[in-house]
């Protein structure tokens, strides 16, 4: 079992940036594959990014490629996600995930947490 804990969201404006936080609780953190999603008002939950338990692999989509980064921390059980060069079409709530492979479906995702909100002001 995993509990997952995002924090750092909050309003920017365009072109800013924020760092989101993802505290993970239970001994298996470093095995698992995270993740960060995102879903907006009226639109389905989509993947952001995702890294293998080494840390090593990251995926991103496409339009976030080149602006967010990935990373963790396996020593202190969190997972990162910088995002710079903010746009207002970034704005949603923000969610962490851990799975085992590093899925881009949500459906395939075995822990998912609260969310934060990220909003980008134009």
């Amino acid at each position: 079992q995993v509990q997952l804990a995002e924090s750092g969201g909050g309003l920017v404006q365009a072109g800013g940036s924020l760092k989101l936080s993802c505290a993970a609780s239970g001994r298996t953190f470093s095995t698992y594959a995270m993740g960060w999603f995102r879903q907006a008002p009226g639109k389905e939950r989509e993947f952001v990014a995702s890294l293998n338990w080494t840390g090593v692999r990251a995926y991103y989509r496409d339009s976030v490629k080149g602006r967010f980064t990935i990373f963790r921390d396996n020593a202190k059980n969190t997972v990162y996600l910088q995002m710079n060069s903010l746009k207002p079409e970034d704005t949603a709530v923000y969610y962490c995930t851990a799975d085992t492979v590093g899925s881009y479906s949500p459906e395939e995702i075995a822990y998912w947490g609260q969310g934060t909100q990220v909003t980008v002001s134009s």
